[in-house]
């Protein structure tokens, strides 16, 4: 079982680059491989909110399923669950095809619900990237919070997600979904504050020793 750790959240924080050596226009690289967090949570857990924070606190790249995913929502009529699924595959795959085609020492954030394919399909692909460094954030929610989150902005999801229909089947995956544990976990609870600079402080001594992947979760 992978170690799951939890940072304090009223810890003051610093950016940290672990493990890491000077380029030539001065940003710090990490060595041989890749790193990256994994900001998984069932839909309307908080992933974004927590990317896209980490990642102005950072610099580093935040890529995101919907963000792949939309642009084709938005161009393509009729899209209905079957095909928004397979669209939703295709994306998860372009998105570890820019962490696999990236320059060793890439670090990046991404965005989903890991959950919605198997773990074997995630250990591929972080194999075939050579991630050799890996933080996992676990947006933690109840059922209730996540379906008022869900309701509350119906309006603004482009036609081919779920609807209003959806919601009992979100509540019943919020109480079995779990993180995918190829190694350390952070528990960012989505009805307490979560804290950025202890998020980072937690990611640097994460980064600081690789993770292997092989090993069961």
């Amino acid at each position: 079982m992978a170690d799951t750790r939890a940072a304090s959240h009223d810890e003051p924080g610093k950016t940290h680059f672990a493990d890491a050596r000077p380029s030539e226009d001065g940003r710090p690289v990490a060595g041989n491989g890749k790193r990256v967090v994994l900001v998984n949570g069932i839909p309307a857990s908080g992933k974004s909110t927590v990317a896209v924070e980490l990642s102005k606190h950072t610099g580093w790249l935040h890529l995101s399923l919907d963000g792949i995913k939309n642009p084709f929502l938005q161009l393509i009529d009729g899209v209905d669950r079957a095909f928004n699924r397979v669209l939703g595959r295709a994306s998860y795959q372009a998105i570890w095809s820019i962490v696999a085609d990236a320059p060793p020492g890439s670090t990046f954030i991404i965005d989903a619900w890991f959950g919605f394919q198997p773990k074997e399909v995630l250990r591929n692909y972080l194999l075939q990237a050579n991630v050799t460094r890996l933080a996992e954030v676990w947006c933690d929610i109840s059922g209730e919070l996540a379906a008022e989150r869900y309701l509350a902005r119906l309006d603004q999801r482009l036609p081919g997600h779920p609807g209003k229909e959806y919601v009992p089947e979100l509540i019943a995956l919020a109480n079995r979904a779990e993180p995918m544990a190829f190694g350390p976990v952070y528990l960012a609870r989505q009805n307490q504050f979560v804290d950025i600079n202890a998020l980072n402080d937690w990611i640097a001594q994460v980064f600081e020793s690789p993770v292997d992947i092989n090993k069961p979760a």
